[in-house]
């Protein structure tokens, strides 16, 4: 079987609670639920652990996801990747606002 042409991802970085103090980030999330999740969500055409490497050394980096990132969550996205380019934004999209839904704090790249 041939290699996917397909190599975009979506990801998520759970990130450390202390980005509650980030006001940007709370007024962008009014309705989280404490006991949730705070995450950043995105996507991109590197591997996913590669671009969280990347974010952690400021390499077009996410504020959020540099200074708070603990680890990447593939339990909530690895089942939609590999996919399109329009395709990852458009699931970036969609898998931010149900996470949001959910109660979680998120920060969409």
């Amino acid at each position: 079987m041939p290699a996917s042409r397909h190599h975009h991802s979506v990801y998520v970085i759970e990130l450390h609670k202390d980005v509650l103090y980030e006001a940007r980030f709370v007024a962008a999330n009014p309705r989280f639920d404490r006991f949730m999740p705070c995450v950043y969500v995105g996507c991109t055409g590197l591997a996913p652990a590669k671009r969280f490497d990347n974010h952690k050394a400021g390499v077009r980096a996410n504020r959020f996801a540099m200074k708070y990132g603990l680890r990447l969550m593939p339990e909530v996205y690895e089942v939609f990747n590999p996919m399109p380019y329009r395709a990852a934004l458009e699931m970036e999209r969609e898998l931010a606002q149900e996470l949001r839904d959910k109660g979680w704090a998120v920060w969409q790249g």
